[in-house]
């Protein structure tokens, strides 16, 4: 049997797992933190496609990812727009059109000048969360978002917007990987490769990162306007650096340009900062230590660690390590 074989058996095994999980008595507590996981894999795929696909490491995917929420939370408590699927269109268009203007800033450098950049772009986007009261909440937020039914279903609770959430997971998983096998996919590998050869071959450079970024603003909107809806709270933390990182550790964890490993980062990152915090007050000591060791024993992230560990418990070596 294959390895995609395995991994497709593996994938198909686990979503149906996903959907019977909250029919089988597992706790309302449990259900919403992989809600939020579901979520958070969205925002950290689109990240990826960035970091992994583009060779562009950007620091203000929250900043998108805020914007969304934002887009949400303005637009059902100020003009009280409700519909569920024109409420997602403004969370996308705003996250897009966010990163259209970004790009135009960040793009004109390469390396450490494009980190430093985006740095500087999401806190000035946190700024304007924090200080502009009237329209964001300031440190205080947005409240009173209510989630809107889809279509004849009702996903005020926890189980129906689980599975919201994991309907639309599932979506960006493939609509990602059908970009990334494209033909436009292609570019961006030789992009993030060598892109002084794709320049000679007649490609815009610029132009592809530019679209590569807009693109992963939509799925970063996408998953603001999930997480606005799940907190039924918007405010400037969804948008800060430290949640850039979080995203940046999650695909790092899950695997560097591999799209479905950002799943298992995220699921670490919400159950292990969630069920430590419960133990012990040094929990982010714990967190980085767990983050220190997958990235030191395994740099392509869980995905590559998970079937080693296997292997040498069913007594083989794993096959990235057969020659």
């Amino acid at each position: 049997m294959t390895l995609q074989r395995r991994w497709l058996i593996a994938a198909g095994a686990g979503f149906i797992v996903a959907l019977v999980l909250p029919r089988v008595g597992v706790p309302t507590f449990y259900i919403s933190l992989l809600t939020q996981a579901w979520i958070y894999a969205i925002v950290a795929m689109s990240l990826d496609l960035l970091v992994g696909f583009t060779g562009l490491v950007n620091f203000s995917q929250a900043a998108l990812f805020g914007v969304g929420a934002y887009a949400v939370a303005i637009a059902a408590t100020r003009y009280h727009v409700v519909d569920f699927f024109p409420v997602v269109c403004i969370g996308i268009i705003a996250a897009v059109v966010t990163a259209a203007i970004f790009g135009l800033v960040a793009l004109r450098s390469e390396g450490v000048g494009f980190i430093i950049i985006t740095i500087a772009l999401n806190e000035i986007v946190w700024g304007l969360a924090y200080q502009w009261v009237s329209v964001s909440g300031g440190d205080n937020g947005i409240t009173g978002i209510v989630r809107p039914p889809v279509g004849p279903f009702d996903v005020s609770a926890n189980t129906g917007y689980y599975y919201v959430c994991l309907a639309f997971f599932v979506i960006s998983l493939i609509l990602l990987s059908i970009i990334v096998r494209s033909p436009f996919g292609l570019v961006l590998k030789g992009v993030r490769e060598t892109p002084r050869r794709m320049r000679a071959l007649g490609y815009n450079v610029w132009l592809y990162r530019y679209f590569a970024m807009m693109i992963s603003a939509g799925f970063a909107g996408l998953a603001g306007v999930l997480f606005a809806w799940y907190n039924q709270f918007v405010g400037p933390t969804s948008l800060s650096l430290d949640q850039s990182t979080q995203i940046l550790i999650m695909v790092i964890l899950g695997g560097i340009g591999t799209l479905y490993g950002q799943l298992f980062g995220a699921l670490v990152v919400v159950f292990l900062s969630n069920e430590l915090s419960a133990v012990t007050q040094r929990w982010e000591m714990v967190l980085g230590v767990v983050y220190f060791v997958v990235v030191m024993y395994a740099p392509g992230g869980l995905v590559v660690l998970v079937p080693r560990l296997w292997a040498r418990l069913r007594g083989l070596r794993p096959a990235v390590e057969r020659t």
